[in-house]
C-alpha cells in the first residue's frame, strides 16, 4: 500500500489546478483521476476574470491566453433576434485586472497537465471510498487497489461519493432544463460575439472560440432523465430551435453528431461544511453550480489558489482546510443561488413574463450590471 503526504481525488479543472498551486508552495500531490484517459467534457468554457487572475497569480496565464479568445461582449437576444441587453466585457474586464476569455476544455487540460511531473496523474483510478484512520486515509478504487495519505483533497465533482459518504444528505438538484453541446465549424460562419437568445421554447449560446470553432449549448426545459434525447441528432435539434434567429440553426447544421454531447443541468444544494479534518472538499465536489453565470470553473480555479494561500501560511492541515472553508463559503454559496436564480429567469416559458423580463432587462441601469461584475470578478489573491 503506496503512501504519500497530499492527494487529490479528480483530475479536472479543480484538481489540476490544484496540484500547481501546491507545487509552487513546495508541495507535491498525487492526483488520481477516474477517466482511463482525460477527454474533457463539456466542449467549451469562459474563464472570467476572476480565473485569469488567479492563473496569473500562478504565472500560467499567458499560455492560456494564447490557447483562448477574449471575450469582448456577451449579447442577450430574443428568439427574433432583437437586443435584450449587452456587456461590453472588456471595460468591466479591465477594471479588475484581466479580459475574459473563452477556451476549449481540450487546451485548458493540456496547459494544465503540461505544468504536473510526468507520472504525477494516474489515470483509472476511480475512487469509490475513503476509510480515515489515526494517521490518515486509505483511499479505496474500483479496481480493488487501494492507497494511503495522509491529507486528501477531494475534487472528484458533483457526483462524488467520498462527499456524499461524509454528507449523506447532500443532494444533487435537477435544475428542470436539459442542454445540449457541441462544437462547430466557423470558417464559414466566422461568428465573432458570444451570446444567449432566450426563447420560448429554450435558450442557445454562442461563444466563439480559437481555431475557427464555435462552441454552443442549447437548453431546453424538460422533465429530467429523458433517454430519448440522449440519440437526439443534429436535424432533432435544428428542428427545435428551427424558429430562432440566424445563425442558430447554421450553427446546428454546422455541428457533426459526435461533436454533440447531452446531459441535465444540475447543481448541489449548497451544503454546510467542507473540511473534515485533515479532508477537505473543493470544486463541484463541495459547490458545483448550473452554468448561468460561466463560474462553475471559475471558482474551481478560485479554490486552488486560496487552499493554497492558506497551507502556505498555517502550520497545521487541518488549521488551512478549516480557513479555506470559512473564506470559500459564503460566495461560492451566493453564486450557486444566484445561478440558479438566473437559470429560472432565462428558461420561462410564459410569454408574458418573458415579456417582462426582457423589458426589465433592456431598461436596467449600467449600474445595476457593474455590480454583479463587481461581486463576480473582485477577488483578491
Amino acid at each position: 500500500m503506496k503512501q504519500t503526504e497530499f492527494t487529490i481525488i479528480g483530475g479536472g479543472i479543480a484538481g489540476l489546478t490544484t496540484a500547481i498551486a501546491l507545487q509552487q508552495t513546495g508541495i507535491k500531490a498525487a492526483v488520481f483521476e477516474a477517466a482511463p484517459v482525460i477527454r474533457p467534457v463539456g466542449a467549451g468554457l469562459v474563464l472570467a476574470a476572476n480565473a485569469m487572475k488567479a492563473y496569473q497569480h500562478l504565472g500560467i496565464a499567458e499560455e492560456i491566453i494564447r490557447a483562448g479568445t477574449r471575450l469582448k461582449q456577451f449579447s442577450i437576444y430574443n428568439e427574433h433576434g432583437r437586443m435584450i441587453s449587452h456587456t461590453d466585457s472588456e471595460k468591466p474586464s479591465l477594471k479588475y485586472g484581466i479580459n475574459n476569455f473563452t477556451i476549449h476544455r481540450a487546451e485548458l487540460h493540456r496547459v494544465l497537465g503540461s505544468r504536473l511531473e510526468p507520472g504525477q496523474i494516474r489515470l483509472g483510478k476511480r475512487a469509490i471510498d475513503i476509510v480515515p484512520d489515526a494517521d490518515g486515509y486509505r483511499v479505496l478504487f474500483e479496481d480493488n487497489r487501494e492507497h494511503y495519505t495522509k491529507y486528501l483533497i477531494v475534487a472528484d465533482g458533483i457526483h462524488s461519493p467520498i462527499r456524499k459518504k461524509l454528507l449523506p444528505q447532500s443532494r444533487i438538484r435537477y435544475s428542470g432544463y436539459t442542454c445540449w453541446r457541441g462544437i462547430a465549424d466557423n470558417r464559414r460562419l466566422q461568428v465573432r460575439e458570444s451570446s444567449e437568445t432566450w426563447g420560448l421554447k429554450g435558450r442557445f449560446g454562442i461563444a466563439p472560440l480559437a481555431g475557427d470553432i464555435i462552441y454552443w449549448y442549447a437548453c431546453i426545459n424538460a422533465p429530467q432523465n429523458n433517454p430519448a434525447f440522449r440519440n437526439y441528432t443534429v436535424e432533432d435539434l435544428h428542428h427545435l430551435f428551427k424558429d430562432f434567429h440566424e445563425p442558430v440553426g447554421e450553427i446546428i447544421l454546422q455541428t457533426r453528431k459526435d461533436q454533440l454531447i447531452w446531459d441535465d443541468i444540475c447543481d448541489l444544494e449548497p451544503i454546510g461544511q467542507f473540511a473534515f479534518g485533515n479532508l477537505v472538499l473543493i470544486g463541484d465536489a463541495a459547490h458545483a453550480t448550473t452554468p448561468n453565470l460561466g463560474q462553475g470553473a471559475c471558482q474551481a480555479i478560485e479554490d486552488a489558489v486560496m487552499l493554497a494561500a492558506d497551507l502556505k501560511s498555517h502550520s497545521m492541515v487541518a488549521d488551512a482546510f478549516r480557513s479555506f472553508e470559512q473564506k470559500r463559503m459564503k460566495r461560492t454559496r451566493r453564486i450557486v443561488e444566484l445561478s440558479w436564480q438566473m437559470g429560472k429567469i432565462a428558461q420561462t416559458e410564459n410569454p408574458m413574463l418573458a415579456g417582462i423580463r426582457n423589458t426589465l432587462f433592456r431598461l436596467m441601469p449600467a449600474a445595476v450590471n457593474e455590480r454583479q461584475l463587481k461581486m463576480l470578478y473582485e477577488v483578491e489573491f
